[in-house]
């Protein structure tokens, strides 16, 4: 793959609901391999999600600092193929905790690449530190009133803070 570093865009998909130390290791990792990379907040159906869209980018760019400037924000509501090919990227990123994502995530990239053949998909194996750490947990424990406090970025735990105020006692 000799000069194929840093050439091509990627797009890495999710809800970031909330945005975890995870989804911001994986992005910056991301990061250190494609010249650019796409956050394609996907929209859901089956889920309500707790923060807005606009509140989701807010810690996106917050998390990263001054390393934004090779990353796009944008939302997703169809098919992540369709999205890829509409933005001319050729690669999807995605991040690995345990066995159980990677039977799930192994079976869409098989689909998105029987979809479109031209776009592969690339797994990062989350950091050791965080390989537990989900978006629903970690909704789950600050609805609790448990500390959440390096499983997200500084700005999400205060919001998660800010949204179950009053919600302790579940």
């Amino acid at each position: 793959m000799t000069g194929a570093r840093n050439s091509k865009l990627a797009v890495y998909p999710g809800t970031f609901d909330p945005l975890t130390s995870g989804h911001v290791d994986i992005l910056e990792r991301s990061l250190a391999l494609f010249d650019r990379v796409i956050v394609a907040i996907a929209t859901n159906p089956a889920k309500t999600p707790l923060f807005t869209l606009e509140e989701r980018q807010d810690f996106i760019r917050e998390a990263l600092g001054e390393n934004t400037d090779r990353v796009q924000l944008d939302h997703n509501e169809g098919l992540l193929v369709d999205y890829c090919t509409r933005v001319g990227a050729t690669t999807i990123v995605r991040g690995l905790r345990a066995l159980a994502d990677f039977e799930y995530e192994f079976q869409l990239a098989h689909m998105n690449r029987r979809l479109a053949p031209n776009i592969d998909t690339v797994f990062f194996m989350t950091d050791e530190r965080n390989h537990y750490v989900s978006s629903s947990l970690v909704k789950e424990v600050a609805s609790f009133g448990g500390d959440v406090s390096g499983l997200v970025p500084p700005a999400v735990a205060l919001a998660l803070a800010d949204k179950y105020k009053g919600n302790k006692s579940k």
